[in-house]
């Protein structure tokens, strides 16, 4: 790689001058290759613990003019060719002008310059400018990919010095943090470790400091604890390992979505030493805290923040804090967690102006809304530019919302106005407002449900006015009364300020009449509902009438959702309900429909309408609970291990108990996914909906640790998990809301619970109060960071259970150990995951869906299983392994989808590993029959349709007719399901299971016969197949004899099947019919291998097993002798013995190939010379008539000890699985011998 020139004073310490001419010298580092000595140790030690770039590129190239001490540096290189290629280049085009100048300072000048063009045309070359990572961290990248044998997809994110503790021994050297994997590298005198952990692996990370190590990380997987530690930076390594293995588990848990995730944002200015890709994250963990602290919508981008003061009128003060700026939103958030939070949309904003700057209000910025509230920032740091960005993003909010309401009518129908005291029902009507200028558009089932524009509470609650309800009715007008104080001190709607007093007023229960407004508002579902006009009936519109499985699961579960309750009693609430189902099924088909989304939405329903109904639970399904309502309600199982966890902390003495009765689980599940409603009495439970709402997960946690604390005593008295489920069933049922209005609703769970003595009633605002007095500790963000811990944990859980299942399911004949296939397993899905990560073009990298079966999840494509099957097969065949690897893929992929599930895959895989001889045999004899050997591979497609023998087009038909007998059940089937109206023919599943189950096995009599060019592949695959193996010659000797004792069989076979009257082929004269001169026996002693030092006859690609014996008369012309696969300066030392083996050997093999590969041979057939493209023209070399079954390939072989022994050897697989596990990374080989060369 060229280099920008830089000056070096001393060139000869630590290099070796290679070549040297006027104006430039080639070094290499000291100790670099030829063993080095103790020299060479320290210079490796060194460049490790000084991250010198020698490491990575030990060769380098410095222009020298004669009279100057000063050298620069030009090249460097990874390995020799690379520099040889720059200095080649330098001497070739600059030596002879460099002679021409006179002055020496005009020779360096002009060098300079040269090197500097070069490098900025191939800079031009390679991608736009901007986003070029700076110098140092490219070289870094080089270093990773260079050392660990990384492909070129994989970016290195950050790279870190640490120490390594390998036992109590730390190892200094450099942790790299590459996308997908963790990588540290440490070479310490002679001492190298190395190491690669891949992220999705990782199933503990955590920092730590114990007396052992000081402040460290833990790095855990299946098989190993790793400790780092000595960081400079421990905080910021730590941060970005943890948001690497988090999208290591997104992938795991959902590879869509991750697929979208990895568009990441591009920067705008590359700052010196920190790569793309680590800002791109910071980036991402900024956002994500901004949506998450203010509720806004999922593709809302923070744009940047600053300290300010922002001016509070309800208590006179000048707060402290942060004001961010996204494209769609202002918001502020005090220093003092509880002291002010505040969003304004940019939709909202009339006027931005700056005020007059004074000594107490230095640059003051004046914000006005729609709503006549002015929010006042002060002490802004960069106020121009501030304003600046926000009139950019003000012209760029559409003047009019799509759906037709104009920018006035927003206005009104948005920020309800802040009147003193608005009566109810008016605000009720003005916060639904939204949903009423649609009336035109919506499909008629919507438009004239009343529950379009109301609550289903509203419409069954007309008859009781508030004053028959005496001392609950004065309640309840009381709290309306003082969230209408609090509106008109604090704002009303999506402006409100937002301070300790709001939650005050949440945790007292908000009435009846608000609740729909303030949930749409705390949980941001307003802003999504009214930048999204019209979304929803058009969802309606399109999902009415399609058919899906979640569709079939939604009318199922229907009338289990609050069946107490008088509203989902008839049609009008069990229509609505159906309706927003669907459509979120529809909106969002990777969760489509999950059970406990009916109860929490027909909750929704009671106090908003569809519409509203709609975004809540699309605010509660993707930002607010998220993952919980997925096929594995993987988000719960999260917050379960945070309970589990909190419960250790905070009730230490009850945590064991719990855990020895398994009660945790059960509960945890049915608690968080339906937010309590499942299990205590409506309304109470609604009072934890109100402050979920408005505080997040953190409530749900306290409750559930303030319920395990009030049965403390009871709970350490039970003996088994029914008893403890009966103590808390109990308690929970009487958990009572004595302030509600609305009449009691009996709750089904408390009249399968009642005991003998009623059990004393806990009121659900005592309980509220006890939770935050005792548990309030809980802070929002080390949720999170307890979240990712457990993640790691349930997704990996999770990921092993898919594993055994997987394993279970694979048959017991298969002969591997669960260990093999377990590890099989993990290679197999390691395979299918670096499709995604490196190869996103791949069919594969899209096709993974978590709800299909286990064994579905993973498949690989055919490239993807060349590679496996290259390293994990017993029969390497040299470069002919890829052609065998893919008949292997044709025959394994029974369905034709270019995908095999791991099942397929393991059949293939114990064909050659398990059985005796005849079960391999059989294996190596279907891979050299259709559909295995794909006609291409043939001479010309036409032979392989037209002249298969009478037995296996015999077969081929009975098989096609089958096919079609049983096809047109699997075509009517598929219609069905896309139609997506009728439901799918489960007995069609039944026959098929059936029919699998009752496969016989298969016998040797059942496999159709080989022809000649099929035998000859065969011949061919054997033959690579023996190249590397220790007793070479003597199964070459053992395969010529038992080739050519076979194709005799098949000749005299064919005297026998040859009728009578019938006229030979065009192109094969009479003599073919006679009984040939018998070759055999000369045959044999000269197919002999080739030499030992032949590396391309080895090779195999382009020399070729066997032909009919007939052709053993053109051996002596030496004319199939040396074709483009044999050039003559092979033939070396002994070279009439060479001579013959070549010869005879492309005898024995011209007829198997393409064309190509026949290059100068002149194939005499029956005693006719034909050149290649006659023989592809007719067709006629291959002896159609000629064929051979399995039982006499299996009879010849047996005759062969060497062969038997060979095919009946016993191959660890486990072995084979370690080798892989380090082939994934692709080692590439010039790395790996440096790296020998550095250690040794």
């Amino acid at each position: 790689m060229w280099l920008g020139p830089e000056e070096v004073l001393v060139a000869n310490a630590l290099w070796v001058t290679e070549r040297a001419n006027p104006f430039f010298v080639l070094q290499r580092r000291r100790g670099h290759g030829k063993g080095g000595g103790l020299t060479g140790l320290l210079v490796g030690t060194l460049d490790v613990v000084l991250d010198s770039s020698a490491r990575v590129a030990p060769y380098r190239i410095l222009h020298q003019t004669q009279d100057s001490q000063v050298y620069w540096t030009v090249a460097c290189g990874s390995s020799r060719k690379e520099i040889t290629k720059h200095w080649e280049w330098l001497e070739n085009n600059l030596l002879q002008t460099l002679s021409i100048f006179d002055n020496e300072e005009d020779i360096t000048t002009f060098v300079k310059g040269k090197i500097h063009g070069i490098i900025a045309e191939e800079n031009k070359n390679l991608q736009p400018q901007g986003d070029e990572d700076p110098g140092k961290f490219k070289e870094a990248e080089l270093k990773m990919r260079k050392q660990f044998g990384m492909p070129e997809g994989e970016k290195l994110v950050n790279y870190y010095s640490c120490s390594y503790w390998k036992g109590r021994v730390p190892r200094q050297g450099w942790l790299y943090l590459t996308v997908n994997h963790l990588c540290f590298y440490s070479f310490l005198l002679g001492k190298e470790v190395s190491l690669v952990v891949q992220w999705v692996d990782v199933t503990r990370l955590e920092k730590n400091a114990t007396l052992l190590f000081p402040e460290s990380i833990r790095v855990d997987t299946r098989d190993q604890e790793l400790f780092f530690s000595m960081f400079l930076n421990i905080g910021e390594t730590f941060k970005l390992m943890e948001q690497l293995a988090n999208l290591a588990m997104r992938q795991l848990l959902d590879s869509e979505g991750f697929l979208e995730d990895k568009a990441l944002p591009r920067p705008s200015r590359p700052h010196r030493n920190i790569s793309a890709l680590k800002r791109d994250l910071d980036a991402r963990a900024k956002n994500e805290c901004y949506r998450a602290t203010f509720r806004l919508p999922r593709d809302e981008r923070l744009d940047g923040h600053t300290g300010c003061t922002l001016w509070t009128p309800f208590n006179k003060l000048h707060i402290p804090g942060q004001m961010f700026i996204s494209s769609n939103y202002i918001c502020f958030a005090s220093k003092e967690e509880d002291a002010c939070h505040l969003i304004i949309p940019l939709r909202e904003v009339t006027i931005v102006e700056k005020a007059d700057s004074s000594s107490v209000l230095p640059s003051p910025l004046s914000i006005s809304t729609k709503s006549k509230m002015t929010f006042l920032f002060a002490n802004l740091k960069d106020r121009d530019f501030l304003v600046q960005r926000i009139s950019d993003f003000l012209q760029k909010m559409p003047s009019k919302q799509p759906g037709g309401s104009g920018v006035g009518r927003k206005a009104s129908t948005v920020e309800p106005a802040p009147e003193p005291c608005p009566a109810p029902p008016k605000a009720s009507d003005q916060l639904t407002s939204p949903s009423t200028p649609f009336g035109g558009r919506q499909s008629s089932s919507v438009q004239d449900a009343p529950t379009s524009s109301q609550g289903l509470l509203k419409l069954f609650q007309r008859n009781s006015p508030m004053e028959d309800l005496g001392a609950k009715g004065a309640k309840e007008k009381m709290k309306e009364e003082s969230w209408n104080i609090h509106f008109f001190e604090y704002g009303r709607g999506m402006c409100m300020y937002r301070t300790a007093r709001t939650r005050e007023l949440v945790l007292k229960g908000i009435p009846e009449s608000l609740r729909g407004e303030l949930w749409l508002l705390f949980s941001g579902a307003w802003n999504e509902m009214v930048t999204h006009p019209g979304y929803y009936e058009e969802l309606v519109e399109k999902s009415t009438g399609k058919y899906s499985l979640a569709t079939e699961e939604i009318e199922r579960d229907l009338h289990r959702s609050m069946p107490e309750h008088p509203a989902f009693q008839n049609e009008l609430g069990i229509a609505a309900l159906r309706r927003v189902l669907t459509a979120y099924a529809f909106r969002n088909p990777t969760i489509g429909y999950c059970q406990a989304m009916n109860i929490v939405t027909s909750v929704l329903l009671l106090y908003g309408s569809e519409e509203e109904a709609f975004w809540l639970l699309v605010a509660l399904c993707e930002r607010m609970l998220p993952d919980y309502y997925n096929t594995r309600v993987v988000g719960a199982l999260v917050d379960q291990g945070i309970f589990e966890e909190l419960t250790r902390d905070f009730l230490p003495q009850l945590s064991e108990k719990m855990q020895d009765l398994g009660v945790i689980s059960s509960i945890s599940l049915s608690w968080f996914l339906t937010l309590f409603l499942s299990v205590m009495p409506f309304e109470s439970a609604v009072v934890i909906v109100d402050c979920f709402f408005y505080e997040g997960i953190k409530v749900i946690l306290q409750v559930a640790l303030a319920i395990l604390d009030a049965n403390m005593e009871q709970l350490l008295g039970c003996s088994d998990e029914g008893e403890a489920m009966t103590v808390l069933g109990r308690y929970l049922d009487n958990v009572v809301n004595k302030q509600s209005v609305s009449p009691p609703i009996p709750h089904l769970h408390a009249l399968l619970t009642s005991g003998d003595d009623p059990p004393t009633e806990v009121d659900i605002f005592d309980l509220l109060k006890v939770s935050y007095e005792k548990f309030s500790s809980l802070r929002a963000d080390d949720i999170e960071q307890m979240r990712f811990k457990q993640r790691l944990k349930v997704i990996q859980s999770l990921e092993d259970t898919a594993k055994r299942s997987v394993v279970r399911a694979i048959p017991g004949d298969i002969g591997f150990s669960i260990e093999e296939l377990e590890d099989l397993y993990m290679v197999f899905k390691a395979k299918h995951l670096a499709s995604q990560y490196w190869g996103s073009s791949r069919p594969t990298a899209v096709r993974r869906d978590p709800s299909l079966p286990y064994l579905e999840q993973y498949r690989i494509d055919a490239g993807q299983f060349r590679e496996l099957f290259a390293s994990l097969t017993p029969w390497a065949c040299g470069s002919h392994t890829p052609v065998l690897a893919g008949r292997m893929f044709r025959l394994l992929d029974e369905n034709k989808d270019s995908l095999i599930n791991f099942k397929e895959f393991v059949t293939g895989m114990s064909g050659m590993y398990h059985g005796d001889l005849t079960e391999k045999l059989k294996a190596l004899y279907k891979l050299h029959l259709p559909p295995a050997l794909s006609p291409e591979e043939a001479e010309s497609a036409l032979e392989a349709t037209h002249y298969f023998t009478e037995d296996s087009s015999s077969e081929e038909a009975l098989r096609q007719e089958e096919q079609e007998g049983g096809g047109n059940e699997d075509i009517q089937d598929k219609k069905g399901e896309e139609k997506g109206i009728s439901p799918p023919d489960y007995r069609h599943y039944l026959r098929m299971w059936a029919k699998e189950k009752e496969v016989q096995k298969e016998t040797i009599k059942d496999l159709p016969k080989m022809n000649q060019e099929q035998f000859i592949e065969l011949c061919k695959t054997l033959y690579n197949m023996f190249s590397e193996d220790p007793m070479e010659q003597d199964l070459y000797h053992a395969i010529a004899t038992v080739a050519s004792l076979l194709l005799r069989i098949g000749e005299v076979g064919k005297k026998f099947s040859v009728q009578p009257g019938r006229k030979p082929q065009d192109g094969a004269p009479e003599e073919d019919e006679l009984p040939t001169p018998d070759p055999p026996q000369d045959l044999a002693p000269e197919l002999q291998p080739p030499a030992a030092g032949d590396p391309q006859a080895k090779a195999g690609g382009d020399t070729h097993l066997g032909k009919a014996p007939q052709e053993s008369q053109v051996v002596g012309e030496g004319g199939g002798g040396e074709g483009r696969g044999s050039p003559p300066q092979l033939l070396s030392d002994d070279e009439t013995k060479d001579d013959m083996s070549m010869s005879s050997y492309s005898v024995v093999s011209t007829g198997s190939l393409q064309c190509e590969d026949l290059a100068d041979d002149t194939v005499l057939v029956g005693g006719e010379a034909r050149s290649p493209p006659a023989i592809a023209r007719c067709g006629g070399t291959v002896d159609t008539d000629w064929c051979i079954s399995f039982e006499q390939i299996l009879a010849s072989i047996l005759t062969e000890s060497v062969l038997v022994n060979f095919f009946e050897k016993r191959v660890d697989i486990g072995l084979k699985i370690k080798d892989q596990k380090k082939v994934e990374r692709q080692f590439s080989t010039s790395s790996d011998l440096e790296q020998s060369g550095l250690s040794g």
